[in-house]
């Protein structure tokens, strides 16, 4: 059987076949631990695991001692919003985060307000962007923390990250940016931001790996651990490295770095063309079309077009109607409901990358209009 174009790269990457190779003898032959300082099978994949710090941190502008590898971004997000809310109880109990934040975050939070943490939830704008002077109002002398996102998971909207950053940092506030979706997509730099997460399977390595980058040149956090046992990553996350995912991590920022320039054009331009066909064919409502988005992903709603009905005519297309990570609650998009969009008709998330051929983009242009524009028609006629 044909398998669907594949254009759910927000949800996933397919691992890249050159990263797969870098981690193969890391299931093999070099299977050390990396903690076992007294021997060649240790020294290999520590060096290996030092190596790929490297270029994770040369992809998001930090230095590699700064890189702490985590389980995924969830890990990481966790570890950031507790163990900074926990080391920092004597200065207050309030966190401040964003409505259309992804569920990592807003379920961290919602945890600490169980336990008596205060948080602000700042609703956006119809395109997805948070308001720097809203920010700004909702800091207090007791705020402890502020999270927000690079780019939406879900609509690709970019936040303001510099404006932000310099807004929370001049109340003296430490900042967590959750870069997920952003790196390796659109460039990244750590800059002045005190904490940022990121996750491999979201540029072609494999899952189950990420990591918090702690930023060396701001002063130094109180941040409690997450996770407790060994020594592990400086004394500040336990447990046995996950050498072959790690050294895939790095191999796949290395070529995300490598690629960065070229693909965002070329994703961007599959994009704009999938967009402008729908404009001029359908009724479409392009979501965060007025603010500046990731090149890859296309999030359209489609007033009056059920959601099964339209899925059943496509296929050849494997896409998304939301977060993968909120597909199994059957509740609506948060994002969609904090910008305001109709709930009630179907909304899809396209998001295209590395292995998208330009045909690709244009079958699935193409497959679309046909679909939506029949569905469209078809309501009109029993509507009169």
């Amino acid at each position: 059987m044909k398998r669907p174009i594949y254009l759910d790269y927000n949800a996933t990457t397919p691992v890249d076949p050159a990263v797969v190779a870098a981690m193969v003898p890391y299931l093999g032959t070099h299977f050390g631990n990396p903690s076992s300082k007294r021997h060649v099978y240790g020294w290999t994949a520590d060096e290996a695991c030092g190596m790929a710090r490297e270029d994770v941190a040369a992809l998001v502008g930090a230095e590699p001692e700064w890189v702490h590898f985590t389980g995924g971004a969830t890990e990481a997000i966790n570890w950031a919003i507790k163990g900074i809310a926990f080391a920092n109880v004597s200065r207050g109990k309030h966190i401040v985060t964003v409505a259309t934040e992804h569920k990592a975050v807003i379920g961290s939070c919602q945890w600490l307000e169980s336990l008596g943490w205060e948080v602000s939830i700042l609703e956006v704008d119809a395109n997805g962007v948070l308001d720097v002077a809203s920010f700004e109002a909702a800091l207090r002398d007791d705020t402890v923390l502020a999270c927000f996102m690079w780019a939406n998971n879900e609509i690709g909207t970019l936040h303001p990250v510099a404006d932000l950053t310099r807004s929370a940092h001049s109340r003296g506030i430490p900042v967590l940016v959750d870069a997920t979706q952003a790196v390796g997509k659109v460039p990244v730099e750590l800059g002045d931001i005190d904490l940022l997460a990121c996750s491999a399977h979201k540029f072609y390595g494999p899952k189950g790996v990420g990591a918090l980058v702690i930023n060396g040149r701001r002063p130094r956090l109180r941040l409690d651990q997450l996770i407790h046992g060994g020594g592990q990553e400086r004394g500040r996350r336990a447990g046995t490295l996950n050498v072959a995912s790690i050294v895939g991590m790095g191999a796949a920022a290395r070529m995300a770095r490598e690629d960065l320039a070229e693909e965002g054009p070329r994703l961007a331009e599959f994009r704009d063309r999938m967009e402008a066909a729908l404009a001029e064919n359908v009724d479409v409502i392009i979501n965060g079309e007025g603010a500046e988005r990731l090149p890859n992903t296309a999030n359209v709603t489609f007033p009056g077009v059920d959601t099964a009905k339209l899925l059943e005519r496509l296929p050849e297309l494997a896409i998304s109607t939301g977060s993968a990570c909120s597909t199994g609650s059957g509740a609506p998009s948060h994002v969609l409901k904090a910008i305001g969009s109709d709930l009630q008709s179907v909304t899809l998330r396209v998001s295209f990358g590395r292995f998208t051929k330009d045909e690709d983009a244009e079958a699935a242009t193409h497959a679309l209009v046909r679909a939506v524009k029949d569905l469209q028609d078809e309501a009109s006629e029993v509507a009169n």
